[in-house]
Formats: structure tokens, sequence, C-alpha cells
């Protein structure tokens, strides 16, 4: 354990020492503020209006109206910026044959794995962070549900969770990290659209197997404010399966 978390230690400081690393979290900073932005103007408006019809203001719902559509977009964001950053974690060193110092360590193939997923997570943990001046805005001049907003971090890290999994097991596939970076944006945008892919199918097997693969529905669940074992259980899953893959694909590579 202690090894992967020197990995992990190193990649994420790898990652802020890059001008990859800062324009990624600048521009999930900036769209984040921007969707923010947004939301509450179209929340005050509605505000406005609802002083002319009372009745419309029982339907206001900061949870609702900003909290659920914030999370929503964010991970939108996510799923575009974190295979950007996952893309050089194993590809770069592959490219300059420094995997071969690690491979000839007595590091394990999953110590490996994790390490390399826990310094893309603690990348994303950091763009979570850049996210709490928005709660803390809402909880000074409103009052959320706070069980609301602790399952929308919780389905977003888990959401962030899957996407790095995934984008570090690409990245342990190929030495090219434009590759890495469209497979894994490929695989993510898969999971999150895939039951729209459905929707004009009949109800079968199938219909229901691919409708449970869409991030976006388990995600929009707890963003609710429902944590259903099922819904966390299907992100574990996905990170549990990638991180087996990635120390298969490094231990192939260390008896290449």
């Amino acid at each position: 354990m202690i090894g992967a978390l020197s990995i992990a230690r190193r990649e994420t400081s790898a990652l802020f020492n890059t001008p990859v690393g800062w324009i990624a979290l600048t521009a999930f900073t900036f769209i984040g503020g921007f969707f923010f932005t947004a939301l509450l103007i179209g929340y005050l408006g509605a505000y406005q209006d609802s002083v002319l019809n009372p009745m419309q203001a029982d339907q206001l719902s900061v949870n609702e109206w900003l909290i659920q559509p914030l999370f929503s977009n964010l991970g939108l964001i996510a799923l575009f910026i974190l295979p950007a950053v996952t893309m050089r974690l194993i590809a770069e060193d592959r490219r300059q044959r420094s995997i071969e110092l690690l491979l000839t360590s007595p590091i394990g193939s999953f110590q490996i794995a994790l390490g390399k997923f826990l310094g893309g997570m603690g990348f994303a943990l950091v763009m979570a962070a850049t996210t709490l001046p928005y709660t803390w805005f809402l909880y000074a001049t409103g009052d959320p549900d706070t069980g609301v907003v602790l399952s929308n971090y919780l389905g977003f890290i888990l959401l962030c969770a899957t996407i790095v999994a995934m984008g570090t097991f690409c990245s342990a596939m190929t030495e090219n990290q434009i590759v890495a970076f469209m497979m894994a944006f490929a695989g993510g945008l898969f999971l999150w659209i895939s039951n729209w892919v459905v929707q004009g199918m009949e109800d079968s097997p199938i219909k229901t197997s691919i409708d449970y693969l869409s991030m976006l529905k388990h995600a929009d669940s707890m963003g609710k404010g429902l944590i259903h074992t099922q819904d966390v259980v299907y992100f574990l899953s996905f990170i549990g399966f990638f991180l087996f893959a990635t120390s298969q694909r490094v231990e192939a590579l260390r008896w290449r």
C-alpha cells in the first residue's frame, strides 16, 4: 500500500506540474462557475416572478433549481476533462520507457494500477473542492437540504472515480495519449448516454441491461438525495473492474 501511495503522490504532483493539469482545472472551474451563475440567475428570476404568484413560490426549491442541475452539469464537464487528465498516467511512462523502472520494482501490478488511479483521483478531488464556494454561497444566502448536497457530492465523486478508473485502464492500453483520451472519452460517453439509446426499444433483458449501464441514470438518482445500494454498487463495480483490468495489463507489460 505504501508503494501505491508513493505513486499516487508522484502522479498528483506531476499533474500540477504540467500545463494540461492547470488548463483542465481552470476549464472546470470556469465552466462550472458559468453554469452556477446561469442557474442562479434563472432561480432569482423565478423567485421574482413568484412574488406576483404565491402558488408558484411553493414550487421553488433550491435543490431542484440549483443543486441537482449544477452537479449534473459538473458531471458532464468531468466527462470531457478527466480523460485529458488520465491519458498520461501510464501512456507517458510507456512512451518515455520509465515504466520499466516500475515494472522491475518490487511493487505489485495492482499497487501500480491503484497508485495511478489514486493519483488521478487526487486531481479529481481538487476539482470537486473548487465547487465548495458554490455550496457555501447557497448556505449563506438560503437553506439548502444538507442531505441532497451530500448525496450530490457523493454521486459526483463516484462518477469521477469511475471515469478516472476507465481512463487509467485506457492509458495502460497504448503509448499514444491522444488514443488513450479518445478511448476513455468514448467509453465514458457510452456509459453516460446508454439509457438514451434504448428509450425507443421494447422491454427486454437487453434493454434492461443497457439501461442499467447508464452513469447518468445512477448519478441522477443520487442527485435527488436518494442513496440506493444499487447505485453505489454500480459505481464501485466499474471502479473495481477497471482497476483489475489495469493491473492485468500492467502485469502483461511486466512479462513482455
